[in-house]
């Protein structure tokens, strides 16, 4: 088990912002990968953005280009995900996710590379 607890959602504006954290804890495996992932209802769930965390690659979906912004923290095991600009279309529970498994020339944002996930947290944007 990798226990990864997601933190900062909420109720917002169009045009406001949030920041969402993920806290990785009480793992033995490296994690090679963390990503961002949003499920909205009678949707798939689709990668939003993703980093590797040893040579601190990024990647994003075409939808939060320049609106989104992941980072980490490794003294603190946290991942975060800053979202500004924020549009009703961005509604969705969003969760955090765990790639052990070290890989090259794929990029991380489906969600069939990751093992391990966070329960979640919701935004919600209204207009």
């Amino acid at each position: 088990q990798v226990p990864l607890v997601e933190s900062g959602g909420g109720s917002v504006q169009a045009g406001g912002s949030l920041r969402l954290s993920c806290a990785a804890s009480g793992y033995t495996y490296s994690r090679e990968c963390m990503g961002w992932f949003r499920q909205a209802p009678g949707k798939e769930r689709e990668g939003v953005a993703a980093i590797y965390t040893r040579r601190g690659s990024v990647y994003y979906a075409d939808s939060v280009k320049g609106r989104f912004t992941i980072s980490q923290d490794k003294a603190k095991d946290t991942v975060y995900l800053q979202m500004n600009s924020l549009i009703p279309e961005d509604t969705a529970m969003y969760y955090c996710a765990t790639d052990v498994v070290a890989r090259s020339g794929v990029v991380p944002l489906y969600p069939r590379l990751y093992q391990y996930w966070g329960q979640g947290t919701q935004v919600t944007v209204s207009s």
